[in-house]
Formats: structure tokens, sequence, C-alpha cells
């Protein structure tokens, strides 16, 4: 790539022309994990409250939306657990699940432990908070998705402990909630959940849980970063149960499928992809596998590219790329995050992005990743 800040960024591309997205998705079910954006001018720290821009992040949300795509909000691509405090994440979900009721967008939301203050809680305690996140998320009228837990990570003694929780909450819950599986590539934290660091151990006491409370589980959100194995899961779960892929290495081939199923899908890579992905959904609604492939593939060196290890730090290049598009008016985020990636990993970012037509305006992403490059690389030579 040419350096933006020493040489012209080179060809800018013309943006992909969308056809209209009215109508709804027939043969997937697909979220976007959505970022939040931060206030640039609040006065914190990195450990301090989360300072949010309200307008900013709901009108993010509302692009998606408009692209046909559900949100999944208050997950890990908003910082959850990275900046983004319990009560920031409770009053997020309040009123996303508000724009979304009124702007008839499908949406479901995170529910974890995290206003737990301390590390070593008890079960019990995290019974409590679970089903304390849970009431707020369905008293706001979403879809529950029951992410990993940190706390029930460090609690856990054995197999049992996994299905206790879980069960427990599974059988207060209203209506049919999503399972978060988080691989420790997103989270360290997470190492060993399900009880095992043996995954295939740990699979069976994941499908244990749910074959035990079918009715309450719509589906799964497998984040293993494996696709052999989560088509291995996906084939194991009783019927009506869905999987939400959320390997952001393999999505087009888990999305499209096999002669034995599919994935849906829950991804954070199809918050900068949402305009490009919902055409690519859409001809799967035609039934023309190889178009979606075709259209959806060469996005995955962009995806691998943001998500590359450590993992858990794609956020930053998602935020990039949104401030690139002009979905936000700066490239700040909770916790100071945006400079958890090198100035090269963002330069590559945005040439893999321009590359794909992401841009809808790519003389201001151009102009963006210039200013950019001059603030962190020392000035235009």
């Amino acid at each position: 790539m040419a350096d933006p800040h020493r040489t012209d960024p080179g060809i800018v591309r013309t943006p992909v022309d969308h056809p209209d997205r009215a109508a709804p998705f027939v043969s997937r079910t697909v979220f976007a994990a959505a970022h939040v954006v931060a206030d640039p001018f609040a006065d914190t720290t990195p450990d301090g409250p989360a300072a949010i821009d309200w307008d900013a992040t709901l009108a993010f949300r509302h692009h998606l939306w408009s692209s046909g795509l559900g949100v999944a909000e208050a997950m890990d691509t908003a910082q959850r657990g990275m900046g983004l405090d319990w009560g920031s994440a409770a009053e997020l979900i309040r009123r996303s699940a508000a724009e979304a009721a009124a702007a008839g967008g499908r949406i479901a939301c995170g529910v974890g432990t995290d206003q737990l203050e301390v590390s070593s809680a008890s079960l019990a305690d995290i019974r409590a908070a679970y089903e304390e996140q849970l009431a707020l998320v369905e008293d706001a009228g979403a879809q529950a998705i029951v992410m990993a837990s940190r706390h029930l990570a460090a609690a856990a003694t054995s197999l049992e402990s996994y299905a206790e929780v879980y069960g427990h909450l599974l059988r207060q819950a209203a209506e049919p909630v999503i399972l978060h599986w988080l691989g420790p590539m997103f989270d360290p934290a997470l190492e060993g959940y399900w009880g095992s660091s043996e995954l295939d151990t740990a699979t069976d006491t994941f499908l244990q849980i749910i074959a035990e409370h079918p009715a309450k589980v719509d589906g799964v959100k497998v984040s293993l970063l494996d696709a052999d194995r989560e088509i291995r899961l996906r084939r194991r779960l009783p019927d009506g149960v869905r999987c939400y892929t959320g390997d952001d290495f393999h999505y087009p081939e888990l999305i499209a499928g096999d002669e034995h199923g599919h994935s849906d899908a829950l991804l954070g890579i199809f918050d900068p992809l949402a305009p490009l992905a919902a055409d690519a959904v859409r001809l799967l609604d035609s039934r023309d596998t190889a178009a979606f492939r075709k259209l959806l593939d060469p996005t995955v060196t962009l995806s691998r590219h943001l998500f590359r290890t450590p993992t858990r730090y794609y956020k930053t290049g998602v935020v990039l790329l949104a401030w690139l598009s002009g979905h936000q008016s700066h490239f700040t985020m909770v916790g100071g995050l945006q400079s958890a990636r090198s100035l090269p990993h963002l330069e590559r970012a945005y040439e893999l992005a321009d590359g794909l037509g992401l841009f809808p305006d790519p003389e201001l992403a151009k102009s963006r990743m210039r200013q950019l490059c001059s603030v962190l690389g020392g000035g235009v030579e």
C-alpha cells in the first residue's frame, strides 16, 4: 500500500451501488453486533465510566436496520467488558430497544454478569446478576442473548456448575434466548468455559444444557473461529434451535451451508459490512448461492485482518471503518481503545475496505485516513 501519510493512497474506488433493501430476509436470520460511538469531548479516563455519543450511536443502529440487518446490542463489539460498564450497557439496551420498536427493527441484547464488582462471586451471586440483566432486556422488549460470564468461568468448579446456572436462567426466561459461546481468543478470561478446556467435552456440556431446555433456546452463537467444529455442533442441535455463526474467519461458507443445513449469522464484521452483507443474503433468498459467495468471499481478507491476534482488539478496526465511512465524526473509542492497533494495521484496513468499495464517500475516507496518518505518523512528507 502507498502510505497515506507519505503519498496519495492510490486509486479511490467507486462505492458499491446497493439495491433497495426494504424486503426482509427469508432464507437467513442475520444480526450485526454493533459498536458504540464514544463522546470525544467527555472528560473521562480509560477506567472511568463510559462516555457515549447517544445520537451517533443510535443513528448507526438505524443504518443497520435500514440495510435489513438485525442489531445485536451490548455485545463484545460494543466493548462490553472492555470499557462499556454495566450502567452504560443498561442505558444502551433501553435506548436501542426503544429505537428498534419505533423503527420496526429487530434487536437482541446481551445478558451478562458484569454488574458484579468482585471477581470471586458465588454461583448465587452470578445467578442473581444474570436474572437482573435478563429482566431488564425482556422489560425493554428485546430478545436476550445470554453471554458467557467471566465470573462463572472463575467460580465454576465442575460441568454441573454451568448446568445449574444456565438451567436456572433458562427456566426464568419468558421467551427463547440465544446462548453465546465466546472463545478465549475474544476474551482470555473465558478459557475453559463449559467446564473444560477440552473442546469436545465442553461441547457435550453445552449441548446437554440445550437439550434439557430446547423450547427456551432460539439458537446458539458460536464464536470459536473453527468452522469444522461449528458444523459438527450445528448438526447436533435439536430441531428448531438455530446456529448463529460468530466465526469472522469462515462466515461465507457457514452461512451458505451444505446439504445438512446452514448457519444464520450474528457477526461483528457485519457492522462495517452491513450494506454489502445484506445484498449477499438477498442473493441467498433468491437461491443463488454462487453469487452470494462471489459477493461475500472477497470480504474475508478484511475480516481476518481486523480480527487478527490479539482478536479481542478487532473493535478498533471496526470503529475506524465507521469513521472513514462517515457514520461518526471522530476516531475516539470508549476507554481509549483507538490506540489498541498500530498505524500499519489501520492503513491496511483502509486499503482493504477501499478495495471492496465499502466507503459511501471515498474522498472523505481518503481525506480522513490522511489526517490520521498525519497525526499518528508525524506529518505528511
